[in-house]
């Protein structure tokens, strides 16, 4: 558990590469829609962070909305689909359309979480963060169809995100 306090605060502390041209505009979606992102997430894509050094089969589990927040459950397997269970839990609070800041264990700041996009079924959706330091793409299965991927890695580059170092998650 520890370890995994060590991460999230990596995470919100801001360090790591930055991924993205931080000049080009990021815009979150303009209306999320709490009830429809509750549920489960497959990370399918991410940009390498140090505080997920190791994961796989990444899910992040959101809660029903309450109060313009949602619970955060992120959990992870180190070093393969099958290896030991890592799991954080925390909050998150709507700041602004799209935008989020996430609160994951005993750490006493957030950090900021924004929804650029989510397909107009619900099923994938992209996650940035204005520094760059950090982008996803999540899906409602652990598979993701080639041309929702494109359309995901699309939003992402539009964002300012170099693709060349988007990962895919083993599942």
């Amino acid at each position: 558990m520890r370890l995994l306090a060590a991460l999230a605060l990596a995470l919100l502390a801001g360090c790591g590469t930055v991924w993205r041209d931080t000049d080009a505009p990021m815009t979150p979606v303009a209306a999320l829609d709490l009830d429809a992102y509750a549920g489960r997430w497959y990370e399918v894509a991410r940009f390498p962070v140090p505080f997920q050094r190791g994961c796989t089969a990444t899910t992040a589990d959101y809660g029903p909305p309450e109060d313009g927040a949602i619970t955060v459950v992120n959990t992870c397997r180190r070093g393969a689909p099958d290896g030991p269970v890592s799991q954080i839990a925390g909050r998150a609070t709507v700041v602004g359309p799209g935008q989020l800041r996430v609160r994951l264990g005993r750490i006493p700041f957030a950090g900021a979480y924004w929804v650029l996009w989510v397909a107009p079924d619900h099923d994938t959706a992209v996650v940035g963060v204005p520094s760059g330091r950090a982008g996803w793409i999540l899906h409602r299965s652990p598979d993701i169809p080639p041309q929702r991927l494109e359309q995901a890695g699309a939003v992402l580059a539009a964002a300012g995100y170099d693709l060349s170092h988007l990962k895919m998650t083993e599942h």
